[in-house]
């Protein structure tokens, strides 16, 4: 499967794994966002039948459209106001490369706006508004976790520069793995390496989203923020353009969102969850039957994993009872958990299922546990 990012003008990159790279430390997380409560600001009468418009009423004054301009062009997404102080919440790849940002708001008045963190490996990164007016409306925060396949949904952002766009869907599946390769963030052209990848377990969406929807918010029919959009689908392997919608858009989780930009305002940068293990799709016998999983190749010493008892050749299948089907979907998992998070692994050992504890530890500045050399890191 391929994922497209969703910034006008964005790339096209197939699903694989690549090695990881180190983010800064932050310092204890203080920032409070969205509406400074988590109640709905939609209540609907029919949960099976929601009132969309009360909906989009609610949520599109929190929704506003980024333009990037650079020496080689430029282009659109979207953003997601969090907070009174003009800080907004996009995706990493809507903002990279971009000498100038504005920010123009659901009623027309534009701003300059500068970043204040980006985050490549969740393709996630707030923007601060320059002199942010006093009347911003932050988006109210859900969350994620409480979602369930089959929940109407509605994206708002700014697609193909169409500001102020409303579709709806339902969940059409949780925890999708999907990777979209990372930008090339380097100013030197002689420089061709890639930033790493983004691996996601995504919220999967019917709602239709397009380029320029990047970074905009995914909302439930209560219009709480349940993730950020972030790509799409594509049928296509070209890099020289990029589809457009085909019912099948995918979201960040709105609560890995809001862990990653509450770091990003305390320190500009995120830490991330280590568990210390080289991962590769595999399967082994569970009773009469087999089952896909995450195979382990190699356990870090000094590690998370190493702690916890995992063994080479040790299948994951799950993580806190979600299931786990690839190497890809377990580097999700860890992903999407903060560093000091304790996770329950169901592993396939010796044809037995077996449940381990592991307390997850920060990335290390300087990776030497072969965790991630080539083959992506969980």
């Amino acid at each position: 499967m391929l994922a497209a990012l969703l910034s006008s003008g964005g790339t096209v990159a197939a699903v694989r794994l690549f090695p990881e790279t180190t983010s800064t430390p932050s310092s204890t997380s203080s920032t409070q966002l969205g509406r400074g409560t988590d109640t709905a600001p939609v209540v609907q009468a029919d949960a099976s039948a929601p009132n969309w418009t009360a909906t989009a009423a609610a949520v599109t004054p929190s929704v506003v459209s980024i333009t990037a301009t650079s020496g080689d062009g430029g282009g659109q997404g979207s953003g997601v106001i969090i907070d009174t102080k003009g800080h907004v919440l996009t995706n990493n790849h809507v903002v990279t490369g971009a000498d100038k940002l504005t920010v123009t708001l659901a009623d027309g008045r534009t701003f300059d706006a500068e970043v204040r963190g980006t985050d490549p490996s969740t393709d996630l990164a707030v923007i601060t508004i320059t002199r942010a007016p006093s009347d911003l409306t932050p988006v109210a925060f859900g969350d994620s976790e409480g979602l369930k396949v089959g929940d109407p949904v509605m994206a708002v952002g700014n697609p193909l520069g169409l500001a102020g766009t409303v579709t709806t869907g339902i969940v059409s599946a949780l925890n999708r793995p999907v990777t979209t390769a990372g930008e090339n963030d380097s100013q030197d052209p002689f420089q061709q390496s890639q930033s790493e990848p983004v691996v996601t377990n995504a919220i999967q969406t019917s709602a239709a989203i397009n380029p320029g929807n990047s970074g905009g918010a995914l909302v439930n029919a209560t219009g709480q923020l349940v993730g950020i959009n972030s790509s799409i689908a594509s049928l296509g392997s070209s890099s020289s353009g990029q589809s457009g919608n085909i019912g099948i858009g995918f979201a960040i989780p709105v609560n890995e969102a809001r862990s990653i930009a509450t770091q990003l305002i305390d320190s500009g940068a995120a830490t991330h969850a280590y568990l210390g293990v080289t991962p590769k799709d595999g399967s082994a016998s569970n009773g009469s039957g087999s089952m896909a999983g995450a195979e382990v190749t190699s356990v870090g010493d000094g590690t998370p994993a190493a702690a916890a008892g995992l063994k080479v050749g040790d299948v994951i299948t799950a993580v806190d009872g979600e299931r786990v089907e690839s190497a890809l979907s377990l580097v999700g998992h860890i992903r999407e958990r903060s560093a000091g998070a304790t996770v329950t692994l169901t592993v396939l050992r010796d044809g037995r299922s077996t449940e381990v504890e592991a307390t997850l530890a920060a990335k290390p500045s300087t990776d030497t546990s072969g965790d991630g050399n080539g083959n992506g890191n969980g």
